[in-house]
């Protein structure tokens, strides 16, 4: 089977979908253009219907099925796939729409005026030929191929292990190469790229991408970039329309268009009216119809990003050179055509010296035979017959076999004084060809001086002006959201629990604002209006970051729960949602300063928390905890302004408590753990910490313990001394069922505060019948944990809002 499969593997590698690098053409598109010329099937005589060519290739040469003959020869005629097409059609041969041709019994074809040039002097044994599948008919193993058609027409093909994509070029610059490479042989890539600026495709468009180019002429691999030819013009009405009049190469022109209309159809971009393709025998044009007042360059920047508007281009230059394939660069291609019309030119001019030779060796024996006409006429009178005619004149007069055979065959008009004149002119005429065929034959300098001049002419006859413009850099194409996105203020919420969700005014204002949807376990953590042009930054108990567009939140009606984060990011079964942020752009300055109960804390600048590619389907991390009992205490934005009028309030359970500057806590990456917190006991851990100013009158710390006891205090009970120290006891150790903080947070005036329990009680703090106590108190009891359930967080209502 192995063996079997490589047979097969080399034939069709070989014969069926690699392009030969002298003629550039497949096996089938060889066999139609060699039998179209059999048939005389050319562009000087009329057309024939296709299916009599196709018929004649598949029985003649072809043993394939008719259909792939047919669309072989269908692609030889499409003048937006190849740059010189090498067939006329009549009829219906297909279109950039992706539209299939009419069936072979309703088209017509001939082989074009350029066909003529790659199989000129064909029948001067200029190309080996072998048998034919049935060993009836010898076919040509190559082209004559005067121009090099595989750069001009370029290919492409899929066979086994190999594949193929060779762009077209501009027949003027590659015949210029040409010329370059036969003046000077030792021409670098360099040279020759100063004549072919890069492919030259048959459908236009703009090329990006200098060293894409390059490379791709130095070893046969690059990619590049081909953009649509566009124009935005101003129309009545402060309307902007854009206009499409050329589009990448091989681009389907009707899925182009239906993508760009589901762009407006989908509404992913705001601002698109009506997309209209207007293309007609004049050439192609397709309009993009705006809405008033819109960003037309916005919204070409989104269709060029994500439509066929612009596409990316990979040269795989691979062709059969030396009966295998080969990856081949700019140099290697023209090199081997080169060696191919030396070749070819070289053949010819041996065949044309062999037929002159023998037609001089002829006239050579004519004229001798006109200047001794009477013994001549005598000979043949006396002789028998035809054969004993030839034999006498042989005999007696030294002529040769081919010369007595001439002598015999001439008509009697052929004896007069004007044929002896233009036989001696012909005789002049051979001996100079003769000369000139020799010359070419023995001096290389004349050969290619030849080969020169006819690639020359071809230039002359057919070159046309460059289609593709060439641009050296690439377009950094930047898509505005605002383009996207219509700016829209909406009310967003984020639940403990991890549901997410946005909801329009209209939404919010009809619902009663306490019906946010959510279980009665869950609670917001985020619950504001916002922009949907704004960015959210969810942060988890486990280190993790979630990062959205508000317009990417689920729209929900406000009574709906809304997405989980789950759905979309992998969160483990025990995390939750600490804290939500919004902003309004991403080039914020400042840190979120970050603790966890692991008694580490650190800030981390804002733009170390920047999206990823893969920010949708993966969470990113904004610390590394030590071990799975670690988590995230809380999350905090600190401004540049404010950075330097900040203390950290942290305090332990066992109700130590320092305050130390932000600026002490080291700004350090994502993945890093942080610095020590405080000093602690072996028994102790951090039980909470909070922000505050240096000199706030207004805010007061207020603790919670296991027991339910309840206390606030001045911030100037906690002197600020700095990091990593012990601190101060902040309640007065009992001997029998000491006071633990539990909670802890800082409260003022402006606030009301609630003590959530695990029995989902509801305790109200009235902040004025407390008074601040000292450090040496231990508060008074406002609830019972063994009736009311142990506090799991505190609550903060601000009263203003």
């Amino acid at each position: 089977m192995g063996d079997r499969f490589e047979r097969y593997s080399k034939s069709i590698i070989q014969e069926r979908a690699l392009p030969d690098i002298r003629d550039g053409l497949k096996p089938v598109q060889r066999r139609i253009l060699y039998s179209m010329y059999l048939d005389g099937n050319t562009y000087d005589k009329g057309f024939r219907k296709s299916a009599k060519g196709v018929g004649n290739v598949m029985g003649n040469f072809h043993p394939h099925g008719d259909s792939s003959i047919y669309e072989a020869m269908v692609r030889l005629s499409q003048d937006w796939k190849l740059r010189a097409p090498l067939i006329e059609m009549h009829g219906n041969n297909g279109s950039m729409d992706g539209d299939p041709p009419a069936a072979m019994r309703y088209t017509e074809a001939r082989l074009s005026k350029i066909s003529a040039e790659m199989l000129r002097d064909i029948n001067k044994d200029t190309v080996d030929e072998e048998w034919n599948f049935d060993d009836t008919e010898k076919e040509p193993k190559v082209l004559p191929a005067r121009f090099p058609n595989l750069l001009v027409n370029g290919a492409t093909g899929i066979s086994a292990g190999y594949a193929t994509e060779i762009p077209p070029h501009n027949l003027g610059e590659v015949i210029e190469a040409t010329i370059k490479l036969i003046d000077d042989p030792d021409a670098t890539l360099d040279d020759l790229m100063k004549i072919v600026k890069g492919p030259d495709f048959p459908t236009g468009g703009i090329l990006q991408g200098a060293s894409g180019i390059r490379e791709a002429y130095e070893t046969g691999r690059g990619k590049v970039f081909v953009k649509s030819k566009t124009s935005i013009q101003e129309l009545r009405g402060h309307k902007q329309q854009i206009v499409i009049t050329e589009i990448p190469y091989e681009v389907n022109k009707a899925v182009l268009v239906k993508k760009m209309d589901d762009v407006r159809v989908l509404k992913k971009v705001d601002g698109i009216a009506e997309v209209r393709d207007e293309s007609d025998r004049q050439g192609l044009s397709i309009v993009v119809e705006l809405k008033r007042d819109v960003d037309a360059q916005g919204i070409l920047n989104y269709l060029l990003k994500n439509t066929d508007l612009q596409i990316s281009y990979n040269f795989n230059m691979v062709a059969i050179a030396d009966m295998r394939p080969q990856q081949v660069g700019l140099v290697k291609m023209l090199t081997e055509y080169v060696k191919h019309q030396e070749d070819v030119v070289l053949r010819r001019s041996k065949f044309d010296l062999d037929k002159a030779k023998k037609r001089l060796h002829i006239v050579e024996g004519l004229i001798k035979a006109l200047s001794i006409l009477d013994k001549v006429i005598k000979t043949i009178r006396a002789s028998k017959n035809k054969s004993d005619a030839k034999n006498n004149l042989v005999k007696e007069y030294q002529f040769t076999e081919p010369q007595a055979e001439a002598i015999v065959s001439l008509q009697l008009y052929r004896l007069t004084n004007t044929d002896v004149t233009e036989l001696e002119k012909e005789n002049s005429e051979l001996t100079a060809l003769i000369s000139k065929l020799n010359k070419i034959i023995n001096n290389h300098s004349t050969l290619m001086s030849v080969i020169k001049k006819e690639l020359q002419e071809v230039q002359k006859n057919y070159s046309d002006a460059r289609r593709t413009k060439i641009e050296a850099k690439v377009d950094d194409i930047k898509v505005d959201t605002k383009v996207m996105v219509a700016s829209e203020d909406v009310h967003v919420l984020v639940s403990h629990d991890g549901y997410v969700k946005r909801s329009s005014q209209r939404s919010f204002a009809a619902s009663d604002p306490g019906d946010n949807g959510l279980k009665d376990e869950d609670y917001p953590i985020l619950d504001v209006e916002a922009n949907t042009l704004n960015h959210l930054f969810i942060f988890t108990d486990k280190g993790n970051l979630i990062y959205r567009q508000i317009f990417e939140l689920e729209d929900s009606r406000w009574k709906d729960t809304g997405s989980h984060l789950s759905q979309e990011v992998g969160l483990g079964t025990d995390e939750s949602v600490l804290k939500a942020f919004i902003f309004e752009d991403l080039k914020q300055t400042g840190t979120f300063l970050t603790g966890t109960n692991g008694n580490y804390v650190k800030q981390i600048d804002f733009q170390d928390l920047l999206p990823g590619r893969t920010y949708k389907s993966r969470a990113s991390r904004f610390i590394k905890l030590k071990d799975d009992d670690t988590t995230v205490l809380d999350v905090a934005y600190i401004s540049p302004e404010e950075a330097d009028n900040k203390l950290v309030y942290v305090f332990t359970e066992h109700s130590y408590a320092s305050a130390f500057p932000i600026s002490e806590v080291p700004v350090v990456g994502s993945k890093a753990v942080g610095v020590k917190f405080v000093s602690l006991k072996a028994d102790d851990k951090i039980a909470g910490y909070f922000i505050a100013d240096k000199d706030s009158k207004s805010d007061k710390i207020a603790i919670l313990t296991q027991r339910g006891s309840y206390k606030q205090m001045k911030l100037s009970e906690i002197p600020a001394t700095s990091r990593a120290r012990r601190g101060v006891l902040t309640l007065r150790e009992l001997k029998r069922e000491p006071h633990r903080i539990l909670l802890v947070t800082k409260t003022n005036a402006s606030t009301e505060l609630h003590v959530i329990t695990d029995q989902n009680n509801d305790i109200s703090i009235d902040f004025s019948a407390h008074n601040d106590a000292d450090r040496y108190s231990n508060g008074s009891f406002i609830l019972d944990p063994s009736t009311d359930g142990n506090p799991i967080r505190f609550e903060i209502i601000n009263i203003n809002n």
